[in-house]
């Protein structure tokens, strides 16, 4: 067991400092390196964490530092070369932000290193450690719900962004089970352009091993969470059961209806508390094989399939095997098929973001 493992992060942006800053609060870890392409930037998270090595190159400084740990937090086109330069530079895990790829070439090509090396990775649905997620993962598991047969998420935020979560905690309510097959539609070309490109809206179904089926929807026509007031937090994750149900929403606390009568509880999606528990399993994972992290990547990487099935349904029509039998630029099959005329907007509140 080490007593402190180094750490370099690379992407000094809000979440990149969100990390880097846990990692140090952590007492099993060492920031010992940061890069950024902004040198002021840099240079400032640089005065915050002590003075680490620093550069502008992420394999010049992986190479000065030879981390443990090789974490990065940076747009979603840049992924498989920077997992190459942790893995090329000795770290022991490798932890990154969602969603995995852009498309599932990309997104095996990240797979295929990681299977080669042996080095353990992690994916950032670090959302699942507020305390009214793990609530209702609690009241699940408890029974109370009876049969689960429905697990549920929707969120106003667009696919690259928010789709990725949706997918891993509705797949954690249901037992991490595989699903079997998807089908989807997609709508409003708007946000192509934008630095995790998506379609405006997409929504569909996913038939899990288990028997549950799961229901999702991301973007404009996503339903409103009147409940919660910050738009980015107008997220609904949840189970039916033959018995009741529970879900959480992501600005706004948690709600159950069982046969033993009606609970609620506060809490929302807080960095501050849900970034700990997130970076101390790592330490924990590091420390000992059997303690698998939560975020793990081949938990992460089956909702990676999942998402990039949803996207060729939308695009092709129809339903679509798991897991995939061959790679493709789903991303790019979304842009040649979804019609050119301006998404419908399930609130008024989404003008904003989609016309």
């Amino acid at each position: 067991m080490s007593d402190k493992y180094k750490v370099v992060v690379v992407g000094m942006g809000k979440r990149g400092m969100h990390h880097a800053l846990a990692f140090q609060a952590d007492g099993r870890f060492e920031v010992a390196g940061v890069c950024d392409v902004d040198q002021s930037r840099l240079d400032a998270a640089a005065a915050k964490l002590g003075a680490p090595v620093k550069g502008l190159d992420a394999a010049q400084v992986a190479a000065a530092v030879k981390p443990d740990v090789f974490c990065f937090c940076t747009l979603p086109t840049v992924r498989s070369q920077l997992i190459r330069i942790g893995i090329e530079n000795g770290a022991k895990l490798i932890a990154f932000e969602k969603p995995v790829a852009m498309n599932s070439i990309e997104g095996l090509k990240v797979k295929t290193l990681l299977d080669e090396s042996g080095v353990k990775a992690v994916v950032s649905h670090q959302h699942r450690y507020g305390v009214h997620y793990r609530k209702v993962k609690e009241v699940i598991e408890s029974g109370a719900l009876g049969r689960v047969h429905t697990v549920y998420g929707a969120a106003t935020g667009w696919l690259m962004h928010m789709l990725s979560h949706l997918i891993d905690y509705m797949s954690w309510y249901n037992g991490e089970g595989a699903a079997e097959w998807v089908m989807a539609q997609a709508a409003g070309r708007g946000k192509f352009g934008d630095n995790h490109p998506s379609p405006d809206y997409i929504a569909g179904f996913i038939q899990f091993a288990n028997g549950v089926r799961g229901v999702v929807e991301c973007g404009a026509g996503a339903p409103d969470v009147p409940e919660v007031d910050y738009w980015w937090r107008k997220c609904r994750i949840g189970a039916q059961g033959s018995d009741g149900f529970a879900e959480v929403l992501t600005g706004g606390g948690w709600r159950a209806v069982t046969k033993t009568g009606t609970f609620s509880g506060e809490g929302s999606m807080n960095y501050d508390l849900d970034m700990p528990p997130y970076i101390r399993q790592m330490a924990e994972w590091l420390d000992d094989e059997t303690k698998v992290h939560e975020c793990n990547f081949a938990s992460a990487w089956k909702g990676f399939e999942v998402m990039m099935a949803l996207c060729r349904s939308a695009a092709e029509g129809g339903q679509v095997a798991l897991p995939l039998a061959e790679p493709a630029d789903e991303l790019q099959m979304l842009k040649d098929r979804v019609a050119d005329r301006k998404v419908l907007l399930s609130m008024a509140a989404n003008a904003k973001e989609y016309l």
